[in-house]
């Protein structure tokens, strides 16, 4: 979240789309019912189905799944067609002035970019997607906006072709509610209103993923939306954690604080350094991310302690290295799909799934199963057996056409308390880093996470110890200093995670001062050093356990600012900000754009309010010198136009899904995303076409009454939804001779289900490009274990291995099938 949970009651239009916040995330959606009653705000709902946020909002759009993209371009050309845009913001904020290179072109008619090599089906040269420099390296740009290769130019040109007409072919809805939500939506463009956008998974799970969200960044900067309260482009994160998880490493490509992982290629820690620290694209740009060695050589000090010595790189030797692809000559790729891929091409010996279930997650979970038979070893984590602890049972191996005989993978299951057995942080979605208390010890012989995974570090230590191994370095050298190593406290992990002195530290400006003493916990990112003086696990982190104690225990309702900021309730990385980019709540004079919902502003000499994300003693009209507002990138300037980092193009270009009902309108020679992943590896890596017979649009969502696949386990969940349904429009049903309550059959390319018919009229069919459309839905919360009726519910048997070429998240929310009477 760019905001959070608290600031959605800032909003003047809220906008729900790739997610269903009142069904997913009750708790925080009371914030969108206090906007409605407080500020009498306007909910907009984009989705597939009417969904319990569709019945509080004042205007539902029923989109075809996978289309969200034309509808965002659409408000895109909207808003540029109607002049509702805040040009100040745009000029100063974004690099809508900035000059794109002689060369960069996008072909309409194939629906590709400059670069598109068609024989090798990529994009081998993306050196046109980049500014125009000067001779010092800087980006030249235009103020006024009308050169025409300037960004803001270049997106006029390119979101023409999203007229209404043509959103509403793509999409399915009426031109006439597109206009309506466009009206409501970009009425916000204004410096008294703002708009929120609110999304989730069914935003992150398509094969367009990331050009999808790009564009809603793109819509709010263009309305001036984001830095502002009630603004923003805010993610709902699908667990009280996941947001933690990823700020502290989960991702193969990073490690804690989003540093990027080394590469084989970087065989020092100067060549790593070299090749991760940007250089400034404006002059005076704040370019924070030039800190990197700061951030990561006190990293490896936490990893590993005093092995890391300025003489040996800081172990830089000691850590980690994504290995080379030997057939792209590129890092190897180790996310989720992948690692199922070279599991089941046997490249794998052993795994271990720690509070995940990865035959239930998918996708294809037919193959992870046949994969998984193809290991040695299995180290399963859990609070209650799950499917991939007994993807070994005959029920579940028939699938793959196994037998229990068949299988030598040796299973261990562990059993780990759970989140009300232990205690710790959560991260929720706004950033909030808020520690929970224990409320009572796990039950036999569940232990916490920490000590399962100090139990298994110890003795594989002891083992290196005993036996030594090919490189037994880094385990042998982690710094492993908690009072308890068994069992590790987690209030001592979390003051290693903000870090602390290991000497006196000078001040930099002037080394006779000292800015902290040895020992003393770190409060601010620029207290760390690249000398081996300050230790810490996540510079993103710094300033939650302080000198003062731990600030995630902090519980003061205390709020000055009426917005709901609550600066003493937790912590909130980073530094304890509310609003990220929060210098363009104010104008270029320093004056909040609304008066009425002061973010920062300038006074007196200094920024006062939220805590700045901005140079605190800089100036307001430092933003129309080059020291802009987006401290983290080296442009300073949020990024309308993306210079080479994206896969599949600069800007967001509507892609079917993979598995689609129809052509692509725009450019069907190239329908779908023409750099989506497609695996091709297995005889399970297979696609449907609608020749074929898969002619239905199919989704999967989350239900209120159940959390994943952990509360089919529980008698009370149960009650309250205790079968796998699938949700079927009326006329089609009818088409098919089912009634609602009969028993149905779900069938994709890669196998199928079978469930109760929901005969529901939330579901509308939809005239697509001139043909009737239907769409059908499913919730993933049932497989083969648990209470309740279980088998045949597992939804992922029909998910595709195919993601999204950015992030390597896979298609869940669109997908083809057939459907029949059971």
């Amino acid at each position: 979240m760019t905001n959070g949970w608290t600031d959605i009651a800032n909003a003047d239009v809220i906008v729900a789309m790739g997610g269903n916040p009142a069904e997913n995330h009750p708790v925080g959606f009371r914030f969108v019912m206090e906007a409605k009653r407080k500020r009498n705000a306007k909910l907009v709902c984009v989705d597939p189905r009417f969904n319990r946020t569709a019945a509080v909002a004042d205007h539902f759009v029923q989109i075809r799944t996978g289309t969200d993209i034309a509808f965002l371009n659409g408000l895109i050309h909207y808003a540029l067609q109607n002049g509702r845009y805040n040009e100040e913001y745009i000029k100063y904020y974004t690099n809508a002035p900035f000059i794109v290179k002689e060369g960069y072109e996008f072909d309409e008619k194939e629906g590709v970019f400059s670069g598109w090599d068609e024989s090798k089906k990529t994009y081998g040269d993306k050196s046109t997607w980049d500014y125009e420099r000067d001779d010092q390296g800087y980006v030249k740009v235009d103020l006024t906006l009308q050169h025409p290769r300037c960004v803001f130019q270049l997106m006029k040109k390119f979101f023409a072709r999203y007229t209404p007409e043509v959103v509403a072919q793509i999409c399915g809805c009426s031109k006439e509610d597109f206009l309506k939500a466009a009206d409501i939506i970009t009425s916000t463009y204004v410096p008294a209103k703002a708009a929120t956008f609110l999304y989730a998974l069914g935003w992150t799970h398509h094969s367009h993923s990331v050009q999808l969200i790009h564009a809603a960044a793109m819509l709010q900067l263009l309305l001036g939306n984001v830095g502002v309260a009630g603004g923003g482009v805010n993610a709902l994160r699908g667990h009280a954690n996941i947001q933690g998880g990823t700020d502290c490493g989960m991702a193969y490509h990073n490690t804690a604080g989003y540093i990027p992982i080394p590469k084989a290629a970087n065989q020092s820690l100067k060549e790593y350094l070299e090749a991760h620290t940007p250089k400034p694209l404006r002059p005076n740009s704040m370019n924070f991310w030039q800190n990197l060695d700061r951030f990561f050589v006190s990293q490896l000090k936490a990893f590993y302690g005093d092995h890391a010595t300025k003489d040996n790189d800081f172990g830089y030797h000691l850590h980690p290295k994504l290995p080379e692809d030997p057939q792209t000559g590129k890092p190897e790729n180790w996310s989720w799909a992948f690692i199922f891929d070279a599991m089941h091409q046997g490249k794998m010996e052993g795994f271990i799934s720690f509070g995940m279930n990865p035959v239930n997650n998918g996708p294809h979970s037919r193959k992870v199963i046949a994969a998984l038979a193809k290991l040695k070893w299995l180290v399963v984590v859990e609070t209650f057996q799950t499917e991939t602890a007994a993807f070994w049972k005959p029920d579940i191996l028939k699938l793959v056409g196994l037998k229990p005989e068949d299988v030598q993978t040796e299973v261990f299951l562990l059993p780990a308390a759970n989140f009300a057995e232990k205690d710790g942080t959560f991260t929720n979605s706004g950033r909030w880093i808020q520690w929970k208390w224990k409320a009572i010890d796990p039950p036999g012989e569940a232990k916490p996470d920490q000590e399962i995974i100090a139990r298994l570090f110890l003795k594989v230590r002891e083992l290196y110890q005993k036996e030594g191994g090919k490189f037994p370095d880094p385990v042998l050298a982690l710094n492993w200093w908690y009072t308890n190593p068994a069992n590790p406290s987690l209030e001592e992990v979390l003051k290693e995670i903000n870090g602390w002195a290991l000497t006196d530290v000078p001040d930099e400006k002037d080394p006779t001062k000292v800015v902290l003493k040895a020992g003393d916990q770190l409060s601010a990112f620029l207290q760390l050093r690249a000398d081996g003086s300050t230790l810490s696990g996540n510079w993103l982190y710094i300033g939650v356990y302080t000198n003062a104690g731990n600030l995630a225990k902090r519980r003061s309702t205390e709020d000055p600012t009426g917005l709901g900021f609550f600066h003493n309730w937790s912590f909130n990385w980073p530094a304890n900000r509310r609003i990220m980019y929060n210098r363009c709540s104010a104008d270029a004079q320093g004056r909040p754009w609304d008066p009425n919902r002061p973010v920062i502003a300038w006074r007196n000499g200094k920024w006062v309010g939220d805590v700045p994300d901005y140079k605190a003693d800089a100036p307001p009209e430092a933003v129309t010198t080059g020291l802009g507002p987006f401290i983290m990138l080296p442009e300073g300037v949020a990024r309308l136009f993306v210079p080479g980092q994206f896969a599949d193009g600069p800007f967001p270009e509507f892609y079917e899904p993979l598995e689609s009902p129809v052509k692509n309108v725009l450019h069907p020679s190239h329908s779908s995303n023409p750099v989506a992943v497609v695996f091709q590896t297995t005889q399970y890596d297979k696609l449907g076409t609608p020749d074929e017979g898969y002619d239905i649009a199919c989704t999967t969502y989350r239900l209120t009454e159940h959390f994943h696949y952990w509360t089919k386990n529980n008698p009370y969940n149960v009650q309250l939804q205790n079968e796998f349904f699938v949700e079927i429009p009326e006329e089609l049903a009818q088409k098919k001779g089912i009634r609602n309550g009969d028993m149905v059959r779900v069938i994709s390319a890669r196998g199928e289900v079978r469930g109760r018919a929901m005969v529901t009229k939330r579901i509308r069919p939809m005239v697509v490009n001139g043909r009737t459309v239907y769409q059908i839905g499913m919730p993933i919360h049932w497989g083969f274990l648990g209470r309740g009726k279980q088998e045949g519910g597992l939804a992922n048997i029909l998910t595709p291995t195919v993601l999204d070429p950015n992030s390597f998240a896979p298609e869940y929310k669109g997908f083809l099938v057939k459907l029949e009477k059971a």
